[in-house]
């Protein structure tokens, strides 16, 4: 795993432990700083893995698939150091501390030194904690022509219920909720 992802998860359980109470500022501030770090060869190697990744996916999904992980992540990662805005509003203690002891656990025993789980998890916090959006976005497809939709202010995702408890999903800290069909 990335030196960079260990100094990230252990950026974030700093400023938990050491925060009385944590602005979004502070949580970007974590965030821009390691986003700053991925170059563009990161971001092939990602879209590599994606593309890896994807080739099980039933072909009528599997660009759309690839699409939606490449605009869910690295676009996210990318416009994160070019984001000025004020994330003023306090994190949920509880909810950040979950997320982060998520994403440690998730990855425990990985011994890669790409910076695909640091992209994979700088937007994943960015997407759920700061922009207040799913990780993956409003009209993502699934199979089934099921796709992310948002109602009434509320996210839903068609998959969310069925990826809870797997492992490397992040399904666990998005704050989507399962779609009913």
């Amino acid at each position: 795993m990335s030196d960079e992802y260990l100094e990230m998860c252990a950026d974030f359980s700093n400023l938990i432990a050491n925060d009385e109470s944590i602005s979004g500022n502070s949580l970007f501030e974590i965030l821009k700083k390691y986003s700053s770090n991925i170059s563009v060869f990161d971001m092939m190697a990602f879209s590599s893995q994606v593309i890896e990744e994807n080739k099980y996916v039933q072909e009528n999904y599997r660009e759309d698939s690839q699409k939606s992980y490449i605009e869910s992540f690295l676009y996210r990662v990318k416009d994160i150091p070019q984001d000025t805005s004020d994330y003023s509003k306090n994190i949920d203690r509880q909810s950040l501390d979950n997320a982060i002891t998520t994403l440690k656990v998730n990855h425990a025993g990985e011994t890669s030194k790409s910076k695909n789980l640091l992209i994979f998890y700088i937007a994943s916090l960015y997407a759920t904690f700061l922009l207040e959006e799913p990780i993956h976005p409003v009209g993502t497809p699934f199979p089934g022509s099921l796709k992310v939709e948002q109602k009434n202010g509320t996210f839903y995702c068609p998959v969310r219920d069925a990826n809870i408890d797997t492992p490397n999903a992040v399904c666990n800290i998005c704050l989507a909720e399962q779609l009913e069909f």
